[in-house]
């Protein structure tokens, strides 16, 4: 007679609930199993839902395509609002106020990298841009000054609605920026 065993998986509904080490974590083995579906899905559950190829291989066929579904349902949504200010270990941190007066140390920094995107570096990007707040006054505020210290360890936990928001905020930037370019560019063109 089998004996039934019952287990508890967590599922996240949305990107809040993944922080940045399993995404990329994630990203890591998927480059292994490439566009092979299981090996994607095998590959979801274990670094979003913690579950290991032992229960996956004993997990009932509609509870399988349950999660798989869920978990499908909000990947392809990564374009999402910039949070200016997240808490980092019960710390207040705030985005970088004004980034056209970013200091010179902290655009070195940033810019030593070869690409703004989310992978192992990402972490010491949100290290520069985002930190602790020393003011606040309405929906103004400071932060500390840049010192030139990386705390990677900091943001690796912080989750990915996070990171994507500021992605999506630097992308939109990129985005802008280049229509202004080109129209400018046509404009003295004519």
């Amino acid at each position: 007679m089998s004996q039934t065993k019952e287990i508890k998986i967590n599922v996240p509904t949305n990107w809040s609930g993944i922080p940045l080490n399993n995404y990329l974590e994630f990203q890591k083995d998927l480059a292994v199993y490439g566009e092979e579906e299981a090996g994607y899905v095998a590959c979801l559950l274990h670094h979003f839902c913690g579950v290991g190829a032992d229960v996956l291989a004993h997990l009932d066929t509609d509870i399988y395509l349950q999660i798989k579904n869920d978990l499908v349902g909000f990947l392809g949504d990564t374009q999402l609002p910039l949070q200016r200010f997240i808490k980092v270990n019960g710390v207040e941190y705030g985005f970088e106020p004004n980034l056209s007066k970013i200091s010179y140390g902290a655009y070195l920094d940033i810019t030593k990298y070869d690409t703004l995107t989310i992978d192992d570096n990402w972490a010491k990007v949100m290290s520069i841009l985002y930190r602790p707040v020393t003011k606040k006054v309405g929906a103004l505020y400071e932060i500390e000054p840049y010192k030139g210290v990386i705390y990677e360890d900091r943001f690796l936990n912080t989750t990915m609605d996070i990171h994507f928001g500021t992605m999506h905020f630097f992308l939109t930037l990129l985005e802008g920026l280049s229509h202004a370019t080109l129209s400018s560019l046509k404009m003295q063109k004519e």
